[in-house]
C-alpha cells in the first residue's frame, strides 16, 4: 500500500463521517463536503492502486528483461562452447587424415619399391584401359 492509497481511504472515511455527522445535525454544507471528500479519497486511492500496479508492470518488465538478457548470454556462451568443441574435433580429424594419409603412401611407395616390376605393369594396364576409354571409336 502506497502513500496515495493510504491517503485516499483516510479521506474516504472522513468524507462518510462528515456525511453521516451532516445527516445527523441536518447540515447540508458538510454533508456535501462529505460527499465530496468520499469521491476525491475514491479517486485518490484509485490513483494509488493504479501507480502500485504499473510499478508491479515495471518491475515484472526489468526482471523479465534481465531474465532474457541472462538466457542469452547463458546460451551465446553454450554456442561459444560448442562452436570450440567443433573446431578442437575437425582439427583432431584432419590430424588424424593427414596420419592416416601419410601412412598410406610409406606403404604404398614401400610396395612400389620391393614390386618394380608389378609396379610398371600395373601402371602400364592402367595408362592402356584409359586410353581405351578415352578413344572416339570403340
Amino acid at each position: 500500500m502506497n502513500r496515495d492509497q493510504f491517503n485516499g481511504a483516510a479521506r474516504h472515511l472522513k468524507g462518510r463521517v462528515q456525511s453521516a455527522l451532516g445527516s445527523v445535525t441536518g447540515d447540508p454544507v458538510r454533508q456535501v463536503r462529505g460527499a465530496a471528500n468520499q469521491v476525491a479519497g475514491g479517486a485518490q486511492y484509485a490513483y494509488g492502486r493504479a501507480r502500485d500496479r504499473a510499478e508491479d508492470v515495471i518491475d515484472d518488465g526489468r526482471h523479465l528483461a534481465h531474465t532474457a538478457r541472462d538466457r542469452a548470454e547463458d546460451l551465446a556462451h553454450a554456442a561459444r562452447e560448442r562452436a570450440d568443441h567443433v573446431i578442437q574435433d575437425g582439427r583432431h580429424l584432419a590430424r588424424e587424415a593427414r596420419r592416416r594419409g601419410e601412412a598410406h603412401g610409406r606403404r604404398a611407395l614401400a610396395y612400389a619399391d620391393g614390386h618394380r616390376t608389378n609396379t610398371v605393369l600395373g601402371i602400364a594396364a592402367l595408362s592402356f584401359a584409359a586410353g581405351w576409354l578415352i578413344r572416339r571409336k570403340r
